[in-house]
């Protein structure tokens, strides 16, 4: 009887062992699929190609390949970075160039503005001359005029 309390215990510790790994199976799985890196393609089918032979040593066959794809995935993520970075920093000397730009067109705005204006001021003093003139050559062609009728008056009087 003995023999049979020993083949339990067995039995016992090694259905508590199956459930423990089939838990953590189950927790290994759930980490899996929170962390998964999705892979490309060609791994995806690899993994279908499987057979449920091979499937009690995949880990070994998988390994391997998983690192191979991994690194190559990371080495395209640090390039698709790098772009990225030379992008940005692209960008920026782009939007540097173009604010330098805006402020000389705006520069370039206001001394056309101070020129247009100065223009503007020194046609109105050549303007303001040119009425004075006018005025003085209006008041002069009277002054022939009364001057001229004054000598035929005193012409005719003759």
């Amino acid at each position: 009887m003995e023999d049979k309390g020993k083949g339990t215990d067995r039995w016992t510790g090694a259905v508590a062992n199956l459930t423990e790994m089939a838990s953590n199976l189950e927790s290994f799985q759930k980490l899996l699929l929170k962390k998964a890196v999705y892979v490309d393609d060609e791994t995806d089918e690899f993994k279908d190609s499987v057979s449920p032979v091979q499937k009690t040593n995949i880990w070994d066959l998988i390994e391997p390949h998983w690192a191979f794809v991994l690194d190559q995935r990371v080495e395209t993520l640090e390039r698709e970075l790098d772009a990225a970075i030379t992008a940005a920093a692209h960008a920026r000397s782009e939007k540097r160039q173009a604010e330098a730009a805006q402020k000389a067109a705006e520069v370039h705005v206001q001394e056309v503005t101070r020129e247009l204006e100065n223009t503007t001021k020194v046609f109105q003093l050549h303007m303001d001359e040119l009425r004075a003139k006018q005025e003085e050559i209006n008041k002069r062609d009277k002054d022939i005029k009364l001057l001229e009728a004054i000598i035929q008056t005193l012409g005719g009087k003759k």
